[in-house]
């Protein structure tokens, strides 16, 4: 569904509490007053099938009855019957055991590669670890994902949102071989790398741009160094980011300037292409770039490779150990 609306209007984008003043899309120069706006669905539909997952995976982790460790301490909530939360020396996201969600499609290295299930790099992403990581996520997600859908669309952000995380699983796949990965991390970095991604490539159309630009950057370097804690798989955050910022160069183009209607238009007048070389430059680079990581990234994977044999300081941007904590497990 669409509906009419201002586009060129001052806005704002949210990630995990950070504000992002990016959509200063109103120009003296930029003669489109308006143009058609999307009205979003599938973002708050991504949504309800993540909760919806969620609460599949904790009827069937089963707290109560299959709580094999009690040694570990007691379920807790346990008034939720079957939707109660592992102790939280097992989980301390209030959610369900490692063994539930192996189960049902976390990404596993050795299931994924020796086992034929490559279905997990898709799979893992509608998976999450506790309340906590769930909210974090589609917070996250809501804030970033409606604003870029009314703007461009269902199937243009939902293809970015899917083949990102398609893209940090690939990539997390490749080098985190010892433990399973859940969570829509690597598509919701894969959104913020579109937007990035967007402000460059329509860059002549915006107002502020260093302001939007400097605050978009910033948003996403304190993301991704958040994800050099323990036990946080910021490799499926970084190939999400990658994935997405080299899909924005080649779905979310605009046009860079604005248009006098064709009807005041001489007969013989020459219109010009809407759109700059420099944006068919970016979009055709972005295209063959994403086509080759893919191929290598899957073939990497499914010949069994570790990405840290071709890289010896690669896990160092997962994980930084210090004097509190290491990065072994």
């Amino acid at each position: 569904m669409r509906s009419n609306g201002d586009l060129e209007n001052t806005g704002s984008i949210k990630n995990r509490g950070n504000n992002n003043n990016n959509s200063y899309y109103a120009s003296s120069h930029y003669a489109e007053s308006s143009e058609t706006q999307w009205t979003s669905w599938l973002v708050p539909m991504i949504v309800v099938a993540n909760v919806a997952m969620f609460v599949v995976i904790m009827i069937v982790n089963d707290c109560p009855k299959n709580n094999i460790f009690p040694s570990q301490g007691d379920c807790v909530a346990k008034f939720l019957g079957r939707l109660s939360f592992e102790p939280l020396k097992e989980n301390p996201l209030f959610g369900p055991s490692s063994n539930t969600l192996e189960k049902l499609g976390a990404l596993q290295w050795n299931k994924t590669v020796h086992e034929n299930e490559g279905w997990r790099l898709f799979s893992c992403m509608w998976l999450h670890a506790g309340v906590i990581h769930l909210l974090a996520n589609m917070l996250s997600l809501v804030f970033i994902g409606i604003r870029l859908e009314q703007q461009f669309g269902f199937v243009r952000v939902g293809g970015i949102y899917l083949i990102s995380g398609l893209g940090g699983s690939i990539l997390s796949c490749l080098f985190i071989q010892l433990s399973i990965s859940v969570g829509a991390s690597g598509a919701l970095f894969g959104l913020l790398g579109a937007m990035l991604s967007e402000l460059i490539t329509n860059w002549t159309i915006y107002a502020n741009k260093a302001a939007a630009l400097l605050t978009l950057v910033i948003i996403i370097v304190i993301n991704l160094a958040v994800g050099i804690l323990p036990h946080v798989d910021n490799f499926a955050h970084i190939g999400g980011f990658l994935t997405g910022f080299l899909l924005g160069f080649v779905l979310l183009l605009r046009p860079q300037f604005g248009w006098l209607e064709r009807h005041s238009l001489p007969a013989d007048a020459i219109i010009k292409s809407k759109h700059t070389i420099w944006q068919y430059v970016f979009c055709g680079v972005a295209l063959i770039l994403l086509i080759v990581g893919f191929v290598v990234g899957f073939v990497m994977v499914f010949r069994g490779e570790n990405g840290n044999d071709r890289c010896s300081w690669c896990h160092y941007l997962s994980c930084v150990p210090t004097s509190r904590w290491n990065c072994d497990n």
